[in-house]
C-alpha cells in the first residue's frame, strides 16, 4: 500500500486517504462530484503489530463530530512591516503590463 498520507506519532496510527471525483450530469452543470471518499485508519502497538483496521466511506464521515476549537500559530501570522511591504510591492508591480 505504501507509505500513508497521514502517520501520527500520538497512538501509532496510520490514515490512507482515497478520494474519486467524477463529472456531474447535466444537471450539475458539469461540475465535479465526489464519488468516493474512503479512509483506512490502521493502528498499531508499540511493536508495530497491527491491533485495529478500520474503513470509513463517505457514509460514515458524515457522522463525524470534529472539534470547534481552533490553534492559533504565531509563526505564519505576519507583521505589520511585512504586510505593508508586500501591499506596496502588490502597487508597484500590479499596474506592470
Amino acid at each position: 500500500m505504501g507509505l500513508p498520507q497521514i502517520k501520527s506519532e500520538i497512538d501509532d496510527s496510520w490514515i490512507y486517504l482515497e478520494r474519486t471525483l467524477t463529472k456531474g450530469k447535466f444537471h450539475k452543470l458539469g461540475k465535479h462530484v465526489l464519488k468516493d471518499n474512503n479512509v483506512l485508519v490502521l493502528n498499531f502497538d508499540k511493536y508495530g503489530v497491527l491491533t485495529n483496521k478500520n474503513l470509513l466511506n463517505k457514509g460514515d464521515l458524515n457522522n463525524i463530530d470534529f472539534s470547534k476549537q481552533t490553534t492559533k500559530n504565531v509563526f505564519s501570522e505576519k507583521s505589520f512591516v511585512q504586510s505593508f511591504l508586500e501591499s506596496i510591492k502588490q502597487k508597484m508591480y500590479g499596474n506592470r503590463k
